[in-house]
């Protein structure tokens, strides 16, 4: 399969591909119906495949759609597992879990939140103990970030209010303000939620059945929408002085960055799904990156968020700025552009092979 036939222009083209790639490799598909349906009626589905012994204890784990719209990137690498003559080969005794689309809603809608308006890689905070870290930047900024209205006007009043945050803070300091999270603004951007959502009860229901047997898990989430175009930074939640960074960086290299050490084009996000499994499984020693690919300019990229929460707090998906919104999104976070394809397959492959040889020499 040519690299440009294993991405997709739709979430449920994607999803066909997920699927005939999994019966053509003879893999077994679980499939966890989403309770929402896409733009079209479509239904929507986690689907989870397993390359190798149900009863690994070394385990890479690829998940694709952790924000919605992002899920073009890491599905086109997923589906290219199963078909590509040019995938790495899966060594012995280790095992490939293969989870497409967690947040199948953000990916049918084109929207980087679940169906609940909650940035799943938010949502793994503690949510029965009913305090969360409160965000006194995002609070500032909150009114100004979603408007009730998109218009150049209002987009010029409320750009005014961002740039003086900037040049008081400074720019990263803005970027940190937006993306970190927050739990107070319930339509609002990056929104960890007030409980679990289904995709994260989801992930915690896979992790259950599928690596219950594991002692060694290396972990890729596929991002997209930070950094340079189509370079994938490896980010590694866990700080500098940590075991699990350093073995990151014995896997997947001296580039492998870190938001908590300040080396990473992220900000050190709150409630992330990685920090999440790693505690669903806690007899795993797990090795985990989130692998990033630049796309446009964050300012840009951070526009078209704030466009697209207003659209489904205030505006009218189906009206022609409502179209053009979305095309805007999906170009923010999913360049089709062959050249981008290419650097996401020859980088995804390149973490992969890396994290089989890393499990390879685990004890």
């Amino acid at each position: 399969m040519a690299v440009q036939d294993q991405f997709s222009a739709t979430y449920s083209d994607a999803r066909g591909k997920f699927l005939a790639g999994c019966l053509r490799s003879g893999t077994p598909v679980t499939s966890h119906p989403n309770p929402t349906t896409g733009p079209l009626g479509e239904a929507l589905y986690t689907d989870v495949t397993r390359l190798g012994a149900a009863e690994a204890e070394r385990v890479v784990m690829v998940i694709s759609g952790t924000h919605g719209v992002e899920g073009f990137c890491g599905s086109g690498v997923q589906v290219g597992l199963l078909e590509s003559a040019d995938a790495p080969a899966v060594p012995a005794g280790v095992a490939v879990l293969l989870v497409h689309a967690i947040n199948p809603y953000g990916f049918a809608w084109l929207r980087r939140v679940t169906e609940d308006n909650v940035d799943l890689n938010r949502n793994f905070a503690d949510h029965d103990a009913g305090a969360y870290p409160d965000n006194p930047g995002y609070n500032q900024l909150a009114a100004a970030l979603v408007p009730q209205s998109w218009d150049d006007a209002s987009r010029a009043a409320t750009q005014k209010v961002m740039d003086d945050y900037a040049t008081l803070h400074g720019q990263f300091a803005l970027q940190a303000a937006i993306s970190v999270g927050q739990y107070r603004h319930k339509d609002g951007l990056f929104f960890g939620g007030h409980r679990p959502t289904w995709s994260r009860r989801t992930i915690e229901r896979i992790v259950g059945q599928e690596l219950a047997h594991a002692r060694h898990v290396a972990l890729i989430d596929f991002h997209t929408g930070l950094g340079p175009y189509g370079y994938g930074e490896p980010i590694c939640m866990q700080g500098p002085e940590e075991a699990a960074f350093a073995r990151a960086r014995a896997w997947f290299g001296e580039d492998v960055t870190s938001p908590k050490g300040g080396s990473s084009s992220s900000a050190d996000v709150q409630g992330t799904l990685a920090e999440g499994l790693f505690a669903l499984a806690p007899q795993a020693e797990w090795t985990a990156i989130a692998l990033e690919f630049g796309t446009k300019p964050v300012p840009d990229v951070m526009d078209t968020l704030r466009a697209d929460a207003w659209l489904h707090n205030d505006g009218d998906p189906g009206s022609a700025q409502g179209r053009e919104i979305k095309a805007n999104i999906r170009d923010a976070f999913y360049p089709d552009e062959p050249q981008w394809k290419q650097q996401i397959w020859a980088r995804g492959t390149e973490m992969v092979a890396r994290a089989y040889d890393g499990l390879a020499g685990s004890d």
